[in-house]
């Protein structure tokens, strides 16, 4: 009786590690591919995302389409800002414009624009006494490069991003990002619990024109 006792025994061990070695090669095809979580070291998005919020970032995306303007992507930070900031690896910013927009900001206006459409940006920073950032601290205006992306962290006066290394630089080429560098789209946050949220995208960038258009 023994023997078929030890024969189930030695069986069930099989499957359970199995089974785990399965669900482990799983996870990491999810973490690699898919979906991964990703941690917000800095004050840059605040307060769509705060200091310590914890974002669910959809990798898989982005192999069949390009990043749509008003998304929040994790990307790998180029060269000359992780050398400027100390700070290299994933970082995360707002997709304002796309490969071939024309992106500006005139005092006059107070807003920044797209293809000539003024953005509405309700996500922009309040301090605790309801003071917005500008959406801007100086005008400027550019043509966004074909494959690249013009991104701005949502704490405009504490962004290291596409507007502030432009004034800075004048070269657009420094002050944009290629698409290749983006690794997924922040979907979701899911901790602390209480600032659980989906980050869709704003409706301000639904009627934006296309390039082509608006030249």
């Amino acid at each position: 009786m023994s023997k078929p006792q030890s024969k189930r025994r030695g069986g069930w061990l099989r499957e359970m590690v199995i089974l785990v070695v399965v669900a482990v090669l799983v996870a990491v095809v999810v973490r690699t591919f898919v979906a991964a979580s990703f941690y917000i070291p800095s004050g840059s998005m605040e307060h769509t995302l705060d200091i310590n919020d914890r974002v669910l970032v959809y990798k898989l995306g982005y192999d069949f389409h390009a990043p749509e303007r008003g998304d929040v992507v994790v990307f790998k930070a180029p060269k000359q800002w992780a050398a400027e900031t100390g700070d290299g690896g994933d970082w995360i910013k707002r997709v304002i414009a796309v490969g071939g927009d024309k992106v500006a900001y005139d005092d006059a206006i107070g807003r920044i624009t797209v293809n000539g459409k003024a953005l509405t940006e309700p996500y922009i920073y309040r301090s605790a006494s309801g003071v917005q950032d500008p959406p801007s601290e100086a005008p400027f205006q550019v043509t966004v490069p074909k494959g690249r992306l013009w991104l701005m962290g949502d704490h405009r006066s504490n962004s290291s991003d596409s507007r502030e290394h432009y004034l800075q630089s004048h070269n657009i080429s420094l002050s944009t990002v290629p698409v290749s560098s983006v690794v997924g789209r922040a979907f979701a946050t899911y901790w602390p619990l209480g600032r659980m949220t989906w980050l869709s995208k704003p409706t301000t960038y639904d009627s934006i024109p296309d390039a082509r258009a608006a030249n």
